[in-house]
């Protein structure tokens, strides 16, 4: 991905070292390679800015993995014979930052995109080695394309969906671009607008350097505090005003 002389500049007279950190973007388009994706020409942009800046990336395309329904870490436990999302959830959690981008169909983010939250979702009550749950200290952002309105409702659901799960979301979080409503040029294609959209390509570069720098100060500091939101002190019945009915003696 070509990137601006001004986003070149950025990266070169940078003073941050973001070295060591570990970023996976999933594209969630519904076209299997080799297919050309118009939200992996966006992710991409995203994607060059955090590899000159030493971070090390990884870009999955969902379609073209064989991922099953459902909302635990293993369907082949529940009734699939194959299921490819055990070893994504593992780079998932190898990954400092994860960056989830989406074409819009019909206004909302694609059904592909709604499997990746679910199964992300399905290993949510996991816990770190401080008793939080597993995906307190990563840093979550999003990526959206389309021909149609939708950008701010679909980053609203990914990001509120992140959120939720543990991640945490700095601020200009996500990023998108569409063209005139209705019919009409997707991202990447020839004199759509695209590449050239300087809304577009500050709010990625924004929500980028955000990205990194919230993923370098938790690394710094470690992650989130673990006090106030242990799910393993709380189960063990620390509150003793309202003391859990299952740990009651």
């Amino acid at each position: 991905m070509a990137l601006s002389n001004f986003q070149r500049k950025l990266n070169d007279e940078s003073t941050y070292d973001f070295s060591g950190l570990k970023a996976l973007f999933i594209n969630c388009t519904l076209k299997k390679s080799p297919e050309i994706s118009h939200t992996d020409g966006l992710m991409q942009m995203s994607k060059t800015i955090m590899e000159a800046n030493g971070i090390k990336t990884e870009l999955i395309r969902a379609a073209d993995q064989d991922i099953a329904f459902g909302v635990y870490p293993d369907m082949t436990e529940h009734g699939y014979d194959t299921d490819a999302w055990p070893s994504i959830q593992k780079k998932v959690m190898d990954a400092d930052i994860l960056v989830i981008g989406t074409p819009i169909w019909l206004g909302e983010k694609s059904s592909i995109a709604s499997m990746v939250i679910e199964r992300l979702y399905g290993y949510s009550s996991e816990l770190n080695d401080d008793g939080q749950y597993a995906y307190y200290g990563k840093i979550g952002g999003c990526l959206i394309t389309g021909n149609e309105d939708g950008i701010k409702h679909c980053s609203m659901n990914l990001l509120y969906s992140l959120q939720h799960l543990g991640y945490t979301i700095p601020p200009q979080a996500d990023a998108g671009w569409i063209g005139e409503a209705g019919p009409g040029p997707s991202y990447l294609d020839k004199n759509s607008g695209g590449p050239e959209n300087d809304f577009t390509n500050r709010n990625t570069t924004f929500m980028t350097w955000n990205l990194m720098h919230l993923a370098k100060m938790m690394e710094r500091s470690k992650g989130i505090p673990a006090y106030g939101n242990q799910r393993s002190k709380w189960e063990a019945g620390t509150d003793t005003d309202h003391p859990n009915p299952e740990y009651r003696t």
